[in-house]
């Protein structure tokens, strides 16, 4: 039909014009995060394209659900602007006739969404947290480049250290100033190496000195050793037992429904729910007056959305507290939104017949 393919072709290609801006937006804002995380020392910097990698799939849901309503309402808002709208309505179609090659358009996309809350979220969420981890629980001596002077994670402790290419357990050269308290510490040796025993790891200096200065009475101590061992790390990297609700899948989730787990569920459950409300809030939405030069409905659209999803995340952030059960909370904020989008088509279709009824009861009134 006629009708169909040419809505279609319009809202194809509208879709992929927003997605594209879209990506470009949000891809340029990470990578200022995380080059910020880098800066900050929480993620390795050759790690950088990864973790942006993962950012960008993790939140790809997200973006689709706002590139559909977008699309939408700018599409849709074009043709009530061109009287193209006026035409299909003069042709005796109704707007809600108008949902049928919406969501026969974007109903792959809806799919996408489900899979990636779904399967990838959990998977982007476990893969960038072990990323952090295994950074974070490397040694300050791990951390530090050759050649340059460099502070421990905790601030409290600079090092200096010469190491052999392609060897990250021995160096050579070391030196080490501590703080503690009112107590400086200069640690230097010839050469040291990393032992790890059980959970424990440990630095083995050998051939150096070690000198303790106070700083409140200036008395100092020298001494030499031969061979010096000092724990650096108490638990030596390994993978965490418990994995928070953000990190599991989602067949875990069902399995295992604590209150927690629930909130988690909420929050993919309804982000599924929403790309399909969305798109039928957008249809009753984009109305405009075209002889108006200028209007707000775009803005107030996108404003809708983003409540939207904020009373997703504050009805995660219930269910996982135990205020509200799981069922209750998706069947009334989006069974809700469901029954409003139908409301809005209906009253859009006939609104013209209600104001020509009551106008003219009124006007007999008189």
């Amino acid at each position: 039909m006629l009708f169909d393919s040419a809505l279609r072709r319009d809202l194809a290609r509208t879709f992929g014009a927003t997605l594209v801006v879209l990506l470009t937006i949000v891809i340029t804002m990470m990578l200022v995060r995380t080059l910020s995380l880098a800066a900050s020392d929480v993620v390795e910097p050759k790690d950088v394209v990864l973790v942006l990698g993962y950012s960008t799939v993790g939140y790809l849901g997200i973006l689709l659900s706002v590139a559909l309503f977008v699309s939408i309402v700018v599409c849709f808002g074009r043709m009530y602007r061109d009287s193209e709208m006026a035409i299909w309505f003069a042709s005796g179609l109704d707007l809600s006739r108008f949902v049928r090659p919406v969501l026969q358009t974007f109903w792959p996309v809806l799919l996408v969404v489900c899979l990636l809350q779904a399967f990838a979220w959990p998977w982007v969420n476990r893969n960038g947290a072990e990323l952090r981890d295994r950074y974070a629980q490397r040694s300050d001596l791990a951390r530090v480049s050759p050649g340059v002077f460099q502070s421990s994670a905790d601030g409290r402790r600079v090092f200096f250290v010469e190491r052999d290419s392609g060897d990250e357990v021995s160096v050579r050269n070391i030196f080490a100033l501590s703080s503690k308290g009112a107590t400086d510490t200069v640690v230097s040796a010839r050469s040291g190496r990393l032992e790890v025993v059980g959970d424990e790891r440990f630095i083995v200096l050998e051939s150096g000195q070690r000198s303790d200065v106070e700083e409140r009475s200036g008395e100092s101590t020298l001494a030499g050793f031969e061979s010096y061992r000092a724990l650096v790390d108490i638990k030596a990297l390994r993978r965490a037992q418990q994995q928070p609700p953000k990190s599991m899948d989602t067949i875990e989730l069902v399995r295992q429904p604590t209150q927690r787990n629930q909130g988690e569920l909420v929050w993919r459950f309804g982000l599924m729910l929403a790309a399909v409300n969305l798109c039928l809030l957008a249809v009753g939405l984009s109305r405009v007056d075209s002889r108006r030069p200028s209007n707000w409905n775009l803005v107030l659209a996108l404003l809708g959305s983003l409540a939207y999803f904020n009373a997703v995340n504050l009805t995660q952030a219930w269910v996982g507290s135990g205020r509200f059960s799981m069922g209750a909370s998706l069947l009334v904020l989006h069974g809700g939104v469901f029954v409003l989008a139908l409301a809005l088509l209906w009253w859009r279709d006939h609104a013209a017949v209600l104001h020509f009824h009551f106008g003219a009861r009124r006007e007999a009134r008189v």
